[in-house]
């Protein structure tokens, strides 16, 4: 077993030693207040696929955020001694991630979502071990996938989605799921920062489907965005 991440993840890594929230959204991200919540950002490698990241959908009867896919994540609990154990507490609560399978690389920088005044730190993780993971709760999780690099940075699979509002965000084409909103600025921003980002047509844009929720302010790309979260 290999603890040690492929050197194909240095370049992130490099990088993300001096990123600030600035990098990733236009919103400054307060001092105080704001309620705790981490995501997972699950970097993994299969045989003859190459990188990947774990990606769940949620389900298209949940209130909030029905049908949109997302990191594994959420609002901190009491007993999370910090952000990173949020983050492993959730993906396992939601699709079953063995903790242990997983060497925790880097925190990201805070990230706000005013509407909900959640504070996101994203947590950067290298899948050393994989397992089969599933919905553990279909009522909340419909869909898990393991996306990969290779299509996620394809020019055919980037384009832009346009809500309702007139907001236009980085969206990502792959596996059946339409990656949008918080998630896909996340990505973007990370795929530029591992080099592994590819020009791609900005002219492409689709309307967002009715199962979108409605976006709120935080980070990503423009001036809205759906907050991911639970």
């Amino acid at each position: 077993m290999t603890r040690r991440p492929p050197v194909w993840i240095d370049p992130l890594l490099a990088r993300l030693g001096t990123a600030r929230a600035e990098d990733f959204t236009r919103l400054t991200t307060p001092a105080e207040g704001g309620r705790e919540s981490a995501v997972l950002v699950l970097l993994g490698e299969q045989p003859g696929a190459g990188p990947d990241v774990l990606v769940l959908q949620r389900a298209a009867t949940l209130r909030n955020h029905a049908g949109q896919p997302a990191f594994p994540g959420g609002a901190a609990d009491p007993e999370d001694s910090d952000v990173r154990a949020t983050a492993l507490r959730e993906a396992n609560e939601e699709v079953g991630l063995d903790p242990a399978s997983v060497t925790v690389l880097a925190e990201l920088p805070k990230l706000w979502i005013p509407v909900s005044d959640f504070v996101v730190t994203p947590v950067l993780a290298w899948w050393h071990d994989p397992h089969p993971v599933h919905p553990r709760e279909p009522a909340e999780v419909a869909h898990v996938a393991r996306l990969p690099v290779s299509e996620l940075v394809d020019p055919a699979n980037r384009l832009g989605v346009r809500h309702p509002s007139g907001w236009i965000g980085p969206a990502f084409s792959a596996r059946g799921m339409l990656v949008w909103g918080f998630t896909a600025g996340v990505l973007a921003t990370l795929l530029e920062m591992g080099g592994w980002a590819r020009p791609w047509p900005r002219g492409r844009v689709v309307e967002l489907p009715p199962t979108g929720a409605t976006p709120a302010p935080s980070a990503g790309t423009d001036d809205a965005d759906e907050t991911a979260l639970h």
